[in-house]
């Protein structure tokens, strides 16, 4: 008799347990019915290797550049509990010895490297540059199919003009040709942080402390579009 009452509590017990945590009514302080997976960045400082991208009117090489940025970019968002993949980390290309054609092979390996890590949005970093030496200013490019990467791309550009302050304001910019932005299914954007053949913006740009700058306000843009 006791057996059969005591199976009874027991039974009833984990009726009223199954409907609490169906309610969210029995969860951990600072839990939730739903586990939520951590934001996932890819994080591409352009260029590397064999290909240094632009180079500064103070001989900068921008792949030296872009891996700087983009290594503080990615300390930015650990802090804030973001996971982050990079395309790399060294200043080498991404690219085999042998390859016939190692520029289509790296920007194929950066894109492999985003399908693989699904991840939320992509950035990747770069520097701009121009025959006039005038040109300045920081800009966000954008898959112009891409709804969220427009999103994106204009939450990037807003911050980098708050917090850098440049002598000239540009908009985040649409883009078709460029192969990342074609080929990534996530939303994707490419910062361009300044203009090397600027000589005041190639000065800063070498900076650690602007670099901390740059990739803190690209930092925050992205965090201000997962808020949205």
């Amino acid at each position: 008799m006791w057996e059969k009452k005591l199976e009874w509590i027991l039974g009833l017990v984990v009726l009223i347990v199954a409907a609490l945590l169906a309610n969210g009514d029995f969860l951990p302080a600072g839990g939730s019915a739903k586990t939520v997976s951590k934001r996932t960045v890819v994080i591409d400082p352009g260029h590397g290797g064999i290909d240094p991208g632009k180079i500064g009117v103070n001989d900068a090489k921008e792949k030296e550049i872009n891996l700087q940025i983009a290594l503080r970019l990615k300390e930015c968002l650990e802090k804030e509990d973001v996971a982050v993949v990079m395309t790399r980390e060294t200043d080498d290309g991404l690219y085999s010895a042998g390859a016939k054609n190692k520029k289509r092979e790296d920007m194929e390996r950066r894109c492999a490297i985003i399908r693989e890590a699904e991840p939320d949005v992509a950035v990747s970093i770069h520097q701009n540059s121009y025959h006039q030496g005038g040109e300045s200013g920081c800009q966000v490019f954008y898959y112009q199919e891409s709804k969220e990467g427009e999103q994106l791309a204009v939450s990037i550009q807003e911050e980098m003009a708050a917090q850098l302050k440049p002598a000239r304001k540009r908009e985040a910019k649409p883009n078709d040709s460029y192969y990342m932005l074609r080929h990534t299914a996530a939303p994707a954007v490419i910062v361009e942080c300044g203009f090397l053949s600027n000589w005041n913006e190639a000065q800063k740009l070498c900076t650690e402390e602007y670099q901390r700058q740059v990739a803190q306000a690209v930092a925050d843009g992205i965090l201000h579009y997962f808020s949205k």
